[in-house]
């Protein structure tokens, strides 16, 4: 494999693990991922709540999660309310999370937190690049590049970046658009 695709398949694990951590973050509508990873104590282990139940979203801000085993039901509330730091209610197996409206101020925070992980993402992205030039500056040194074949790849390179680059804009143009509805 060479330095430019070896490049595209570890940004594309940065940029996979940047939409879950975008999809965790709260926008004015609800969506299961804020709830799908919380971890349970069931049965002594740490279990998230994708695999306990099943996850419905009530229109305009409700999650459910009827839950399969009415022995978790308690403790799968109490971590709902820690995590999201809402109140969530329980009837028998079902459990109801209600999503207040964000306020403006949590909106701001929210947006900022938003940014924070994009720059996150960015700074990782440059860490990759620049190890990727070095890889390349390393094999032209050793003669299995040749200057021009190094060029062909940098080029590819810096391609593949602003692929990544606008990428990650577009997802946060999203997650921003979502979380000011």
């Amino acid at each position: 494999m060479n330095v430019s695709e070896q490049l595209k398949a570890t940004l594309e694990e940065v940029f996979n693990h940047f939409k879950e951590e975008m999809s965790a973050i709260r926008g004015s509508r609800p969506t299961s991922a804020l709830v799908e990873d919380i971890a349970i104590d069931y049965y002594g282990q740490q279990t998230p709540m994708k695999q306990l139940g099943s996850i419905t979203l009530v229109p305009p801000r409700e999650i459910q999660i009827n839950m399969w085993d009415a022995q978790g039901v308690k403790a799968a509330e109490k971590a709902i309310s820690e995590k999201l730091n809402v109140n969530a209610t329980s009837e028998g197996n079902i459990i109801h999370v209600h999503l207040p409206s964000l306020t403006q101020e949590r909106r701001d925070e929210l947006i900022k937190i938003v940014k924070a992980k994009a720059e996150d993402a960015r700074i990782k992205s440059r860490t990759i690049r620049d190890e990727a030039k070095k890889e390349a500056d390393a094999l032209e040194k050793n003669g299995k590049l040749t200057q021009d074949d190094k060029f062909k790849e940098m080029e590819k390179v810096q391609k593949t970046m602003d692929e990544f680059n606008k990428n990650v804009d577009e997802t946060i143009e999203k997650k921003i658009r979502e979380i000011s509805e």
